[in-house]
C-alpha cells in the first residue's frame, strides 16, 4: 500500500512529486529546499537561514508524517560553497541535538560532485519505532512492527 503525503503548513511541491510517501512502514520525505511555505519564494539569506528554512520544512513534513528528527537515521546535505560548511553544521546541530543521523555532506570540489543552484537540499531517512495506526501514523497498541520513515 502506497500513500501520498503532503502535510498542510509545507511548501507546495514545485514539480510531479510527493512531499512524502508513506510505502508500508517506510516513509520517504522529498529532498527539500528553503522555501517560505507563506510565501512560496526561496529564502535568501546566509546560509545559518537557509538551513534553518529548509530543516523547518523537513520537521513539519515529518511531523505530519508522525515522524521527528529523533527518528531520522539518514541525511544528505548539498552545499553549494565548501565555506558553508560549518555555519550550516552550526544550525544542523541545533535541529537535531543527540539524535545524530548517519549523513553525507558533498560540496563542489569532491569527487563527482555537481554543482547546485539551490545553497541546501537535505532528504532525510528515519525510522520510527511507536504505536501507530495504519494510514495515519499510529499502529495498535502493544505492536512491536517499527514504522520506518525516511525523508
Amino acid at each position: 500500500m502506497i500513500e501520498r503525503i503532503s502535510p498542510p503548513g509545507v511548501p507546495a511541491p514545485r514539480g510531479p512529486y510527493s512531499p512524502a510517501v508513506r510505502a508500508g512502514d517506510f516513509i520517504f520525505v522529498s529532498g527539500q529546499v528553503p522555501v517560505d511555505p507563506g510565501t512560496q519564494q526561496l529564502v535568501s539569506g546566509d546560509v545559518r537561514d537557509e538551513t534553518r528554512q529548509t530543516l523547518t520544512n523537513i520537521m513539519r513534513i515529518l511531523d505530519g508524517c508522525g515522524a521527528a528528527f529523533s527518528d531520522v537515521v539518514k541525511c544528505q546535505v548539498f552545499l553549494a560553497d565548501g565555506k558553508d560548511f560549518a555555519a550550516m553544521n552550526e544550525v544542523y546541530a541545533e535541529f537535531f541535538g543527540e539524535a545524530k543521523p548517519t549523513r553525507t555532506t558533498l560540496m563542489p570540489g569532491m569527487a563527482n560532485a555537481a554543482p547546485t543552484v539551490v545553497r541546501v537540499g537535505l532528504p532525510s531517512p528515519a525510522s520510527k519505532w511507536k504505536s501507530t495506526r495504519w494510514r495515519t501514523g499510529r499502529r495498535k497498541r502493544g505492536s512491536s512492527k517499527p514504522l520506518h520513515a525516511a525523508c
